[in-house]
């Protein structure tokens, strides 16, 4: 029978209970620039960094050193397209950030504060130079609305179902990006919590369009220029693997049927899938197949991490795999059917900061970030760019090292108006 789970209040932002082995301190050396980015080997390995971990956070100092700089692709301008700026950001939801107020306990108060966090986040997302702008944990989307519109951005919002009063919003720059179609998922209406996703269908401006005369039917680079852009905020309950891999089923599901709709059009993923690089979700996303029984649904996420006897494998005598068991209801909530263990999405996929190779003071061994996310209970990545192979990462922004997260002592910080960092990625059109 089915462990007990307490659904009715959510414990919504990263927390273990549990102790965790701390990261090994890194090594002194210089500031890195792109003459200095060291490639990484793209394995991923459960040894590394990105782990939840419960922390003992040290007293908030002077910030130093917290400019994160832009690393570029290797490959030649010739061939990118047109180019455009994206950035997904949690940016910490007011009544999360009350609701939870022992995560940010060596914050300052006034770091806390909602108007003085919607300032910085403005002026971050501002200073990106921002095309496309996906939000999750967004409980004042009118308030952000009104500012961003002011900066030339225009917005969709999806709340949560449920008492949560959060969910899921995205801008686009108005002059750049027209707004062709927008829809959601509740995925309440499959049993699979409150929890929401949105997407829209946004098309680059273009300005020969003008020259097109009314009577034809011509629609000059409209497949090209046409993107299906999806936000999710996937479920915490680190336990509940179940629920969460039937969310991002049918978050990509819609993701890709929305494509072939426009015309088999790119497809960018965002959000924050509460999800390490190093877990099976993360797995289906980059390989575009799962086989649940080999996984057990306690640690989809990589979130929760056991003894050392125990592993994600277990053996029998034999030398062959042991499958893990699932109830039927689990399995109906992660595949959609009681009799299909085998998950399998049509995106080819890849990740945007995985695209750009970058130091090893801030990626882990598979090349994603080593943290996006930190506050007193949890230091690590579940938040991504991911994009489709007509799409080509030109530069991403690095998060930052380590050491320099834990000086701050936590986030949000002086500089930072969230517990997480935003991602941000300057993706082209392949010509």
């Amino acid at each position: 029978m089915e462990e007990t789970i307490n659904v009715l209040r959510p414990k919504r932002k990263h927390s273990l209970n549990t102790e965790a082995e701390q990261p090994e301190p890194h090594k002194r050396r210089r500031r890195t620039v792109e003459s200095e980015t060291e490639p990484l080997t793209r394995q991923p390995d459960p040894s590394s960094s990105n782990r939840f971990r419960l922390l003992s956070c040290p007293s908030p100092k002077k910030e130093t050193q917290s400019s994160r700089e832009w690393v570029c692709n290797s490959s030649t301008s010739s061939a990118y397209g047109e180019k455009f700026v994206v950035v997904s950001y949690n940016i910490l939801g007011v009544e999360n950030a009350s609701n939870h107020s022992d995560m940010y306990n060596n914050v300052p108060p006034r770091y806390m504060k909602w108007k003085r966090r919607r300032r910085l986040i403005r002026k971050e997302v501002k200073s990106y130079n921002a095309s496309i702008v996906c939000f999750q944990e967004v409980d004042r989307f009118d308030d952000l609305a009104h500012k961003f519109r002011k900066d030339g951005l225009e917005g969709v919002y999806k709340a949560r179902t449920g008492e949560v009063s959060d969910g899921c919003a995205i801008f686009w720059k108005q002059d750049m990006f027209s707004l062709l179609h927008q829809e959601s998922i509740e995925f309440q209406s499959f049993g699979l919590r409150h929890n929401v996703a949105q997407f829209c269908v946004l098309k680059l401006q273009d300005q020969l369009e003008s020259d097109v005369p009314p009577d034809t039917s011509m629609r000059p680079c409209t497949r090209s220029r046409s993107l299906v852009i999806g936000n999710i905020h996937v479920l915490f309950n680190p336990s509940r693997g179940d629920i969460k891999l039937g969310q991002v089923r049918l978050f990509l599901e819609k993701a890709y049927k929305l494509s072939l709709e426009w015309g088999s059009i790119p497809v960018i993923i965002a959000g924050d899938l509460n999800s390490t690089p190093q877990s099976p979700i993360y797995q289906f996303l980059a390989s575009s197949q799962l086989d649940i029984q080999r996984h057990d649904r306690r640690r989809v996420s990589g979130q929760i991490e056991f003894e050392s006897q125990y592993r994600t494998f277990t053996y029998n005598r034999y030398g062959k795999p042991f499958f893990y068991r699932w109830s039927a209801e689990e399995v109906r909530l992660a595949t959609g059917c009681e009799e299909v263990t085998h998950l399998q999405h049509h995106l080819k996929l890849g990740s945007a900061y995985l695209g750009v190779p970058g130091s090893r003071r801030t990626r882990d061994r598979c090349g994603e970030p080593l943290a996006t996310s930190y506050h007193s209970k949890f230091l690590g990545t579940v938040d991504y760019i991911w994009h489709t192979e007509e799409l080509v990462p030109v530069r991403v922004l690095e998060t930052l090292p380590i050491d320099t997260l834990k000086g701050m002592g936590g986030l949000p910080s002086k500089r930072c108006g969230s517990d997480h960092l935003a991602l941000v990625c300057e993706l082209a059109f392949r010509r």
